[in-house]
């Protein structure tokens, strides 16, 4: 396959934003350049490739960060509904947790697809949805009157009881989240290219470090 090199989805925030929407986004973008970074020469194939103990793959890596700010921007306008954590009738969340459940939600399954390489999936299409996302994260964050408005977190036991985020906190989520898992990003590239170098291949080009 045709390497394909990763456009980093970082558009510039508009001048007219004030400081403090100025500074988030503008960390925002830093973090997914560090992300998608370590995609760059990579063919699709490469991409998909689970080449630590994980199950983590570089281009379903990418697929779950986009999919995570696109829901976390939408929270911010919409509230609780845009992250929708219902469970199947008769299932509860000792099942859910423990892997038992008879049956999984849809926004479950969802979520776990997010982290494959799934039939059809290329690199670039994954880096250009990233690119769509990322812009309307920043129409999103400019519209909004104030940074401080905040929505109830929805039920789940990974959110405490009665929480609640503003946009402010999303934003900062986030950015940590990002940061996160250009992390791992890195782990998995240097891994991919030792990889190849002990097997003779020629390895992709090296992205810069960060």
């Amino acid at each position: 396959m045709t390497a394909t090199p990763p456009a980093a989805p970082s558009a510039t925030p508009p001048a007219a934003l004030d400081p403090e929407r100025s500074d988030l986004l503008a960390a925002l973008a830093t973090a997914r350049t560090a992300l998608t970074a370590p995609a760059r020469g990579l063919t699709d194939e490469q991409a998909g490739a689970r080449p630590t103990v994980s199950a983590l793959c570089l281009g379903g890596l990418i697929k779950h960060v986009a999919s995570m700010e696109e829901q976390w921007t939408r929270f911010a306008v919409e509230g609780p509904s845009a992250m929708p954590h219902d469970l199947p009738d008769g299932v509860t969340w000792d099942d859910f947790l423990a892997g038992t459940a008879r049956e999984f939600p849809q926004w479950a399954i969802d979520h776990q697809r997010e982290f494959e390489m799934q039939p059809g999936d290329t690199l670039s299409g994954i880096l250009r949805r990233y690119e769509e996302v990322a812009a309307r994260t920043e129409e999103i964050i400019a519209a909004v009157p104030d940074l401080s408005a905040a929505h109830p977190l929805p039920a789940a036991p990974w959110h405490e009881p009665g929480g609640v985020r503003s946009v402010r906190q999303v934003l900062t989520h986030l950015i940590a989240e990002t940061a996160q898992h250009a992390g791992h990003a890195d782990i998995l590239r240097e891994t991919l290219d030792q990889q190849n170098q002990n097997s003779g291949d020629q390895a992709p080009d090296t992205p810069p470090t960060r």
